[in-house]
C-alpha cells in the first residue's frame, strides 16, 4: 500500500507498507522533506512497524513516531502528523 500527503509548505511525504495479519509491515517513509540526522528516518519507519491497522488513528500514529524520536531530531518540512496522514491515506 502507498499513501501520500503534501504538507501545507508543499513538501511530499510518502509511506509504503504491506498489511500482514492486520499490522503494518515493511514500512518505508520517503519524500522531499529534510531530516537531521538522516538515520532518524529508520526510527520513524520502525515506530510504525507492527502497528495494528484497526487501531491506527492519525493521533496514535503521530504519537508513536514522537515517542521514538528524541529532541535532537529535526524534521524540516514535515511532522509526525504528516506521516500519520500519509499512512491513513493509504487505505482511505
Amino acid at each position: 500500500m502507498r499513501g501520500e500527503y503534501k504538507t501545507p509548505g508543499g513538501k511530499l511525504v510518502a509511506v509504503d507498507f504491506d498489511v500482514v495479519d492486520g499490522r503494518l509491515r515493511g514500512v518505508q517513509v520517503t519524500g522531499d522533506f529534510f531530516l537531521e540526522p538522516p538515520e532518524a528516518l529508520e526510527r520513524i519507519a520502525g515506530a510504525l512497524e507492527g502497528l495494528p491497522v484497526a487501531e491506527a488513528t492519525e493521533e496514535l500514529i503521530a504519537e508513536q513516531i514522537r515517542a521514538n524520536l528524541d529532541d535532537a531530531v529535526e524534521m524540516v518540512g514535515f511532522s509526525p502528523e504528516a506521516v500519520a496522514r500519509a499512512v491513513r491515506r493509504a487505505w482511505s
